[in-house]
């Protein structure tokens, strides 16, 4: 999902006319992003985006996370570290920077803001051997559906991509201990039915651009 995420900040950055972009990579223990928000967790790696489009706009895509280990079923995992390792990832470091970015950017006139949660069809569909990729994005879309139910001025987006070509696919598809979820992934890969990542976020740049969809909706690309 790197990958998609760069994606993301290109397109914005050559659609939407961004005016600033600020992304920092942080470390473990501790987090700069947007200057001067400080965060405790781990948070991997974010873009905030702050564009023009008809208008001022905050845009937050948040969209860092890790496929976990998908080569054990529910039954193996044991180590309450390791999954609250995971969870404070691809779950908790979501909620604390956005919550961030919110709090930096108040609601006032003029100012639209937009929360962009990169879902997948994982949350709505449970994978066997995915438990806590499907557990982590499931969590994240009902935050962010909670979300939009607080601050009705938000828009409010979780975006299902679809199955992109990236490096997590590839060990989706090579580390799956599912044998049937790991043979359907591999023949998509093999029958070039996997989309790219331009295509997908072409769907997502029009769907914004738009601003139709109900906000805390869950969009699937294939729904589009």
């Amino acid at each position: 999902m790197y990958v998609f995420k760069n994606c993301i900040s290109i397109f914005f950055a050559t659609v939407l006319e961004v005016s600033k972009m600020i992304v920092r990579i942080c470390t473990s223990h501790w987090c700069l992003a947007m200057s001067f928000i400080e965060f405790s967790q781990y948070f991997g790696q974010y873009s905030v985006c702050l564009v023009r489009h008809r208008g001022e706009c905050v845009l937050c895509p948040v969209n860092a996370a890790s496929l976990g280990d998908v080569s054990r079923y529910c039954h193996d995992f044991t180590d309450v570290d390791e999954v609250n390792s995971y969870l404070s990832l691809n779950v908790s470091s979501a909620l604390c920077l956005t919550a961030g970015v919110l709090r930096m950017f108040p609601q006032r006139t003029g100012l639209t803001r937009v929360i962009v949660n990169v879902s997948s069809l994982s949350a709505l569909q449970p994978f066997p051997s995915w438990v806590l990729y499907c557990s982590g994005k499931a969590a994240r879309d009902m935050m962010f559906r909670v979300l939009a139910e607080e601050e009705p001025d938000l828009r409010v987006l979780n975006y299902a991509p679809g199955p992109l070509d990236t490096d997590m696919q590839l060990q989706a598809r090579s580390s799956s201990a599912d044998d049937a979820l790991r043979n359907s992934f591999s023949i998509m890969h093999a029958q070039g039915q996997l989309l790219t990542c331009d295509q997908s976020i072409n769907k997502l740049i029009k769907v914004l651009l738009e601003n139709k969809y109900p906000s805390g909706a869950h969009l699937d690309f294939y729904d589009l």
